[in-house]
């Protein structure tokens, strides 16, 4: 067994209310766990030492990404900034690329935004497929994913690609037939882009029918939800008890209403709409409804390339009405939940030890210096 004493500790969130935290606080990790949370000066004997020099709080858990990916979409944004309407199109281009890319360039690529992701404090990572569209690249996506977490998520449903353009009903087929039935060895999550306000993204009915076809071959529910206008994913997600609607950009009462009474985490994604000129989300109204709220990067070539959790806290504070303890909240214990993972996005004894240090004396911090590079992983 090998242990280590981090001290030095200006500030200790745990988001765990049974746990007290003291003036002064120290931890003790023994082999990749909490082992001990209590007074610096009460520290039990460890085998080293670890000053932190800064607040320490869960590492941040990062529920919706698309990593798997080649190309470059940077004249799209350019254009969406002087006024071009995102509708989902796009992601074609995005297909195109990586369906020609090598398995090692894939692999290599994903490798480096997670890396990238944890240097900004980021543990654990949900990847998804979606820009394979048939099933050797959605296959081979889901593989390459499996190397970086456990957390895979199987998204043949992201749009129809440009060959079934004509024959929607038989892609839905497709993605619940062959390529469903092969996915599922890979992947813990089904997620499908429910939107009818895209021409080509997924009606309700047709979502319906994918989530419940994944559900049966085993995997877990997920929506893209509520993005570009109303409609029918949050209501579909709450139905079906999916772990999480992400995006809500447009909600009703009624959608609100339906979160609010449910299993169901309301994942927000505050750089997709600074990167697409969208409304933001209205996250105040969501917490006060008692809707619980996640925050994620939805790092993807098309409408927000950034792996920055820090960024997305920025944001949610400054445009979605959340103060910085709630956006730090959902992007740590919130977004494990979107995950129904109950050991992350906390600090307590027996907890893993995912941590993140901030160089600043308070989590307050990572929305007043937007932009700095303040979080890293610690362990």
């Amino acid at each position: 067994m090998s242990s280590t004493l981090i001290t030095g500790i200006t500030e200790l969130i745990t988001n765990d209310p049974d746990t007290e935290v003291p003036p002064d606080p120290a931890l003790i990790v023994t082999d990749g766990r909490v082992s001990w949370i209590g007074s610096a000066d009460r520290a039990p004997a460890a085998d080293t030492a670890l000053p932190a020099e800064g607040t320490v709080l869960p590492a941040f858990v990062d529920s919706h990404s698309h990593l798997v990916f080649d190309g470059d979409r940077s004249a799209e944004f350019t254009a969406r900034m002087i006024g071009a309407r995102y509708d989902g199109g796009g992601i074609a281009t995005t297909v195109e690329a990586t369906r020609a890319a090598t398995d090692e360039r894939l692999r290599a690529l994903v490798e480096a935004r997670v890396a990238e992701m944890r240097r900004q404090g980021t543990g654990v990572v949900e990847i998804k497929s979606g820009y394979g569209l048939n099933t050797p690249d959605e296959l081979r996506s889901l593989r390459i994913a499996a190397e970086f977490t456990s957390e895979v998520t199987f998204l043949g449903a992201h749009v129809v690609p440009v060959e079934y353009r004509s024959d929607r009903a038989g892609y839905v087929d497709f993605v619940i037939g062959e390529m469903l039935q092969r996915a599922a060895e890979y992947a813990r999550w089904i997620d499908v882009f429910c939107e009818p306000n895209s021409p080509h993204a997924f009606t309700g009915e047709e979502s319906r029918e994918i989530l419940l076809a994944g559900r049966a071959a085993g995997l877990e529910l997920r929506v893209h939800g509520n993005q570009l206008g109303h409609g029918p994913g949050a209501q579909l997600a709450v139905e079906l008890d999916a772990a999480s609607v992400d995006h809500c950009t447009y909600l009703s009462d009624a959608d609100i209403d339906a979160l609010a009474g449910s299993a169901t985490v309301a994942t927000v994604l505050p750089g997709v709409e600074f990167s697409t000129h969208s409304p933001y989300p209205d996250a105040r109204k969501l917490i006060d409804s008692g809707v619980t709220v996640a925050i994620a990067s939805d790092c993807n070539p098309g409408t927000c390339y950034s792996t920055s959790i820090p960024f997305m806290i920025s944001l949610a504070v400054r445009e979605m009405g959340m103060t910085p303890t709630e956006a730090v909240w959902a992007a740590t214990r919130g977004s494990a939940l979107s995950l129904r993972r109950d050991d992350l996005g906390v600090i307590k004894v027996g907890s893993p030890a995912e941590l993140t240090v901030l160089d600043a004396p308070n989590h307050l911090h990572l929305a007043y210096r937007p932009g700095v590079p303040l979080a890293r992983r610690l362990l």
